[in-house]
C-alpha cells in the first residue's frame, strides 16, 4: 500500500468520527502549547536577566560588607561596618587591573522639590560609579571628585524622581531637600530601566558619599564597594586579590569567614540562570507529562476503532491487504491524530505566549527550534501509542475478522 494511499484512508476513517478525534487530540494539543508557552516564557525570562545584568555595566566586581554569618548570627549583605575609606584606597593603590573603584552608601528618604515630594533611593557614591555601571547623563553633568573631597550638596537625579518632582520639566539647577539638607541637581540620567530583582533603576538620588555620610546618614563605613576590571579575562585574579588583601586589612586570621563577600556579575548572571532553568525544566516536564497522557488517549482510541472496524479488516485481508499494509493504516491514522494535534497546540502556544506578554508584560521568546522539537516529540508521541493498537490490528484472523459482528 502507497503511503498516500493509507494516508487518504486514515484521514477518511477520523473524519467519520470528529467529535472523538478531536476530543482524542486535545490532551496532544495541550501539552504541545505548554511545552511551546513554556520554552517561549523561559527564553524570554533569559533574555531579560542577560540584559538586566548587562545594565549592571560591564566587568563589575562587588564587596558587599558582612558576611552570611558571623559568631553564630546571620546578618545581610551591608549590614557590618566592616569596608572602611583605608580598604577603598588600598584596593586603588594595590590591586592591579583596575579601572575604576566606587563605595556606596544608600537608605531611603523623602525628597522635597516645592510642593512636591517623593520618597526614593538615595546613593552615595563617587564620580567612577557611573563608568562602572555604564549610566548615561540626559541633561547636565555629573558631580566631581572635589565635590567629593568639599562634600558638596550636589546630585544627580534619576527619571522617576525627576518626573515625580518636576513633572517631566528641567531638573538641571533645581534645589531638592533631603531632610533639611538643600541638594542642587547637577544632572539628570537617562533612563535605566529595571534591575534583575524588579526594582527601578531611575527612581534614586545621587550624591557624593562624602555628602551621603557626613550630611544625611551618620555613616562612617560603606554597604559596598563597586569596582571594575579592565578586562572580563582578568576578572576572577582580581577578584582573588581583593580577597587576600581584605583579609590582610582586616587582619583576619586563616581558617576564618571573611567578614565581607564578594559578588561578580558572572555569578549574579549564573545564579538567575540557573532559577530560570529549573523553573524551565519543571514547567517543561509538566508539559511532557500532557502529551504522554495524550499519547494514551490515542492508544485507548485507536484501541476502540480496531475493535469497532474489526469485519473491515477481515474484508481488507480477504481482498488482498497485507499485514504491513493494516499495520501501516492504523499506525498512520494514529500520527495522523497527534501530528494535527502538535501543530495545533503549536498554534495554541504562541498565541499563550503573546497573550501572557499583552496581559501581564511577561517576556516570550519564541523559538523556531522549540516548535520543531515540539512537532518531532509529538509524532514520536503518536509512533510509540499507535504501534500496539496498529500490531493488534495487523494480526487479526481473516477469518474470524469476517465472523466478527
Amino acid at each position: 500500500m502507497r503511503f498516500l494511499g493509507a494516508f487518504r484512508i486514515a484521514f477518511r476513517a477520523l473524519l467519520r468520527n470528529k467529535t472523538r478525534a478531536t476530543l482524542t487530540m486535545l490532551g496532544v494539543i495541550f501539552g504541545v502549547g505548554a511545552v511551546i508557552a513554556t520554552v517561549s516564557l523561559g527564553d524570554g525570562a533569559r533574555v531579560m536577566v542577560q540584559q538586566q545584568i548587562a545594565t549592571m555595566g560591564e566587568n563589575v566586581i562587588l564587596v558587599y560588607a558582612g558576611n552570611f554569618s558571623r559568631g553564630g548570627v546571620s546578618y545581610g549583605f551591608g549590614n557590618m561596618p566592616t569596608l572602611t575609606a583605608e580598604d577603598l584606597e588600598a584596593i586603588r593603590r594595590e590591586i592591579p587591573g583596575v579601572r575604576n573603584v566606587s563605595p556606596e552608601v544608600r537608605s531611603s528618604r523623602q525628597v522635597i522639590a516645592g510642593s512636591q515630594n517623593a520618597y526614593t533611593s538615595i546613593y552615595g557614591v563617587s564620580p567612577e560609579y557611573f563608568p562602572i555601571r555604564s549610566w548615561t547623563l540626559k541633561d547636565g553633568d555629573f558631580f566631581t571628585e572635589n565635590d567629593v573631597r568639599r562634600a558638596a550638596k550636589v546630585a544627580v537625579i534619576g527619571k522617576t524622581v525627576s518626573d515625580e518632582l518636576f513633572n517631566g520639566g528641567i531638573a538641571v539647577g533645581q534645589v531638592v531637600r533631603v531632610g533639611n539638607v538643600p541638594f542642587t541637581i547637577v544632572g539628570e540620567l537617562n533612563s535605566k530601566g529595571t534591575s534583575v530583582g524588579g526594582s527601578d533603576y531611575d527612581d534614586c538620588l545621587l550624591v557624593p558619599y562624602t555628602s551621603a555620610m557626613k550630611r544625611l546618614f551618620g555613616m562612617t563605613s560603606f554597604r559596598c564597594i563597586n569596582i571594575q576590571s579592565e578586562s572580563m579575562e582578568i576578572m576572577s585574579p582580581v577578584q582573588e586579590h581583593i580577597r587576600e588583601l581584605l583579609r590582610q586589612t582586616h587582619k583576619i586570621p586563616a581558617g576564618r569567614d571573611d567578614d565581607f563577600h564578594i559578588h561578580t556579575q558572572e555569578e549574579i548572571a549564573s545564579a538567575m540562570s540557573q532559577t530560570q532553568e529549573t523553573m524551565r525544566y519543571l514547567l517543561g516536564g509538566v508539559a511532557i507529562v500532557s502529551l504522554l497522557v495524550g499519547g494514551i488517549g490515542i492508544m485507548n482510541i485507536m484501541l476502540v476503532s480496531v475493535t469497532e472496524r474489526t469485519r473491515e479488516i477481515g474484508i481488507r485481508m480477504a481482498l488482498g491487504a497485507r499485514t504491513r499494509d493494516v499495520l501501516a493504516q492504523f499506525l498512520i491514522e494514529a500520527v495522523t491524530l497527534s501530528c494535527t494535534g502538535g501543530l495545533i497546540g503549536i498554534a495554541v502556544g504562541i498565541a499563550a505566549s503573546k497573550i501572557l506578554t499583552a496581559a501581564k508584560n511577561w517576556p516570550t521568546l519564541t523559538s523556531p527550534q522549540a516548535m520543531v522539537i515540539a512537532f518531532l516529540f509529538s509524532v514520536a508521541v503518536g509512533i510509540f501509542f499507535g504501534f500496539y493498537p496498529a500490531r493488534k490490528a495487523s494480526r487479526l484472523d481473516p477469518i474470524e475478522a469476517l465472523r466478527y459482528e
